[in-house]
């Protein structure tokens, strides 16, 4: 049976599922409706549909859920809760893109709304498919290391990818909860995720660094367009020469006034650019993690440490990028065009260091976002690795970097509920 798919939020984000629906998914469902504040945007959307398909304004949304089986929910962070919550209290599935929301207010909304209806609540959190990501979570699982007792994160967004938070509404904490929910949800979740277990203490300590006014450079332009280092400052984004960026957003500027290219220098951010954080888990594990929005190359590294031995896994997904290319709007996804590598170590005790090969896939991730895909729109399989999920493994990952802003703001210990999906005393 084909499932009536329909759409609210229709930025950039959006057209990875749209896409998917009009590719290799398109025996699983139609486009039944598109919901936007911006008539511009799903103007571009619906072109690339190639077919009229109803549109409708925000306060139109309930108008459209009649249309519906499942709603996608790609809308701004903040906004997640109420197009969730309407959408299962009109029956129907959803589908929306992490994180899942930016608050505990409105964490407990979505899990009372999951709870009471029937509806199937997806958060794509597409880590978790990734292949290397599924080694690590299998080797944990076969008990290759014993019991984990730590885990050390850290993840490095360049000043290409990081700095794009910092020109756009991410930049803003009320819009966004900030890179600690924004971005971390998807590094919480996968922590959560390898550990089987929940966060139950938080202590961070947090801080804006280099973007905004962090740190005095003279005079800058408020946005991109019309500046006078346009195509030079690598800082300086120019989104009129990639058509997407310029059709979703330059062209629909007058309908809502939102400013896609605001400079990362100018004043307003109100999230950080360096962040660190101490969690333990009920399992007794503990995290160390930190975050930095303006590192030189873009990466990770985690390590695990166990009873029996120690995982690491390294990887650098650009390894440096020339000032030229950081003016080009699409750099971003030429992400393996400057050096790219991975590398998975199982040390046991006693034993010689094992380099565990890693299988990859066609498409983004190594193959991740289509078996992400398949889950999202053909349902899950059997899957071994549990790497389906559902609205309690979003309030997880959610309220891990809810609980850690919370303790960098008063400089004290956040509890959680012993299941981590509630702070304590909320």
């Amino acid at each position: 049976m084909s499932t009536r798919y329909a759409f609210v939020g229709l930025g950039h984000r959006a057209q990875m599922y749209v896409d998917a629906l009009l590719g290799d998914w398109q025996d699983t469902g139609t486009i039944v409706g598109l919901c936007d504040v911006n008539t511009t945007r799903m103007a571009y959307y619906a072109e690339r549909i190639g077919r009229p398909v109803p549109c409708f304004a925000p306060r139109e949304y309930g108008k459209m859920l009649e249309l519906a089986d499942a709603v996608v929910v790609c809308t701004v962070d903040a906004t997640h809760a109420e197009y969730v919550v309407a959408a299962l209290d009109a029956g129907l599935d959803v589908i929306v893109e992490k994180p899942l929301t930016v608050d505990a207010e409105s964490c407990a909304a979505i899990a009372e709304a999951a709870e009471r209806n029937p509806g199937r609540l997806v958060v794509t959190f597409n880590y978790r498919y990734s292949p290397r990501n599924s080694a690590v979570r299998k080797l944990i699982g076969e008990g290759a290391i014993g019991d984990v007792t730590s885990v050390h994160f850290e993840w490095a967004l360049d000043t290409i990818h990081g700095a794009d938070y910092f020109r756009r509404w991410h930049r803003e904490r009320a819009h966004s909860g900030g890179l600690l929910v924004h971005k971390s949800t998807h590094h919480f979740d996968l922590v959560n995720w390898w550990l089987g277990s929940a966060a139950e203490l938080v202590f961070a300590q947090t801080d804006l660094r280099f973007y905004g006014q962090a740190r005095p450079r003279g005079p800058r332009p408020a946005r991109g367009q019309g500046a006078p280092g346009l195509g030079s400052d690598p800082y300086i984004l120019d989104i009129s020469q990639d058509e997407r960026l310029k059709r979703l957003y330059l062209d629909a500027e007058h309908e809502d006034g939102y400013i896609r290219d605001q400079d990362v220098f100018a004043p307003g951010v109100t999230i950080d650019d360096t962040m660190s954080v101490l969690v333990r888990y009920a399992n007794r594990a503990i995290l160390t993690y930190s975050l930095t929005a303006h590192a030189p190359f873009e990466g990770y590294r985690v390590a695990f440490n166990g009873t029996e031995g120690r995982i690491e896994l390294e990887v650098c997904e650009r390894s440096w990028t020339p000032p030229h290319a950081a003016v080009d709007p699409s750099a971003a996804s030429k992400e393996h065009a400057a050096g790219s590598w991975e590398r998975l170590i199982l040390h046991r005790h006693w034993q010689e260091p094992e380099e565990v090969p890693i299988e990859q896939g066609a498409g983004g991730h190594g193959g991740g976002d289509r078996l992400l895909l398949d889950d999202v729109f053909r349902g899950p399989g059997d899957d071994p690795l549990a790497r389906p999920a559902g609205y309690r493994d979003g309030i997880r990952s959610v309220l891990v970097g809810v609980a850690a802003n919370r303790s960098a703001a008063t400089g004290r210990p956040v509890h959680l509920t012993a299941d981590g999906t509630r702070l304590a005393g909320a």
